[in-house]
């Protein structure tokens, strides 16, 4: 692990634990490589405020900070007058994620979010989308995937999702999800507002965890979501409930380790000695970024299947993915072939860059 890594982690623990930090180790840091890298994980500013706490300023983490704690402000105020008018109309909705784990941080700015991720009723898709354009969002995708997309400028980003999760992304956690319901609890106060249960609440963020993590991979700001919910709600979790949920989801391994190397890495200041799994994990969400990235998805296909059955399974995607991806073939199976046109010509067209990422990673495995 680099220095600016390990500066990192040491800034984030000090942030999320009440820390001051040792202002010469912060003085001694590279704080424009340190902005860049903490960018990239979109943890600037619980990284501010661990090094404004040691009496350090840098404009460019001050500004990323502002910016941050109004764009969480401004999202809270629309989702607000949002979701009342969502009750006026009877529909029932229930905010995720982000929206969730920002009010368990020690102040809310110290989680930054780029959207609002909430589930509702997909009977009222249309409904939702008058409302979402009267309060002067643009809908950028309605119908498509299990999340219709809507956005404001300039930084307003609303994901509002008809299922947690679709087919392709595995058929155990769309099965376990599609009957959301059962698992759902009203808020008092309102007819038509859900909540998860803070048990489910955390298998939901970790199987979610999960799909990107064993996908295009997942940044540094996943593990500290998991050790600031273990470390505020820990202690009232039924963790033989967890277990056995991350069972029937075939996560139980990955939520174990994961929330012990998160405990390791952020309980204390210092950086504890790692084992080679726990340093191979650790290594991988600092190398994704926030979003991760298209080729730790390439990689881990093209080992697990060989080359020859990753390029068959990346033209000849399942039905129900491709239903997704290309809609007017969940017509007819017989649409089936002409989806796979249109995906090979939208590759060759638009994500060129995705195939010679591809070739070049098996170029790499050749040698």
């Amino acid at each position: 692990m680099n220095k600016t890594a390990s500066d990192l982690i040491y800034l984030l623990s000090c942030s999320v634990n009440g820390i001051t930090p040792d202002k010469s180790r912060v003085q001694s840091m590279d704080l424009e490589e340190l902005y860049y890298f903490s960018m990239n994980h979109s943890v600037q500013a619980a990284v501010c405020l661990a090094i404004e706490k040691a009496g350090v300023k840098n404009e460019k983490f001050h500004d990323a900070y502002i910016k941050a704690f109004g764009n969480n402000a401004y999202h809270d105020i629309e989702r607000k007058a949002i979701l009342a008018d969502f009750e006026k109309q009877g529909i029932w909705y229930m905010p995720l994620k982000g929206i969730i784990l920002k009010d368990i941080y020690p102040k809310s700015s110290f989680r930054q979010m780029a959207d609002n991720d909430i589930l509702f009723d997909a009977k009222k898709q249309y409904q939702v989308k008058d409302i979402m354009e009267a309060h002067g969002y643009t809908t950028e995708s309605i119908g498509k995937y299990q999340h219709d997309i809507y956005t404001k400028p300039p930084v307003l980003h609303f994901e509002l999702h008809t299922e947690l999760f679709y087919f392709a992304d595995t058929e155990h956690l769309y099965k376990y999800y599609s009957d959301v319901k059962r698992l759902m609890k009203k808020d008092e106060g309102s007819d038509y507002s859900y909540h998860f249960s803070d048990d489910d609440n955390y298998v939901f963020v970790t199987a979610h965890e999960w799909k990107h993590f064993s996908s295009n991979g997942t940044g540094i700001r996943s593990l500290l979501d998991a050790y600031v919910y273990c470390k505020v709600k820990g202690d009232k979790l039924d963790w033989d409930y967890i277990t056995e949920q991350c069972k029937q989801l075939k996560i139980s391994d990955f939520e174990h380790k994961r929330r012990e190397l998160a405990l390791k890495i952020f309980s204390s200041e210092k950086l504890p000695e790692l084992n080679n799994e726990e340093n191979n994990m650790l290594m991988l969400y600092l190398d994704a970024g926030t979003y991760g990235k298209s080729e730790n998805k390439f990689k881990h296909d093209i080992e697990k299947m060989g080359k020859f059955s990753f390029w068959i399974h990346s033209i000849f995607i399942p039905r129900e993915t491709m239903n997704y991806c290309v809609p007017f073939t969940a017509k007819s199976p017989l649409l089936y072939p002409v989806g796979v046109i249109c995906r090979c010509i939208n590759l060759l067209l638009f994500n060129r860059n995705k195939i010679k990422t591809a070739i070049k990673l098996m170029k790499k495995k050749k040698d």
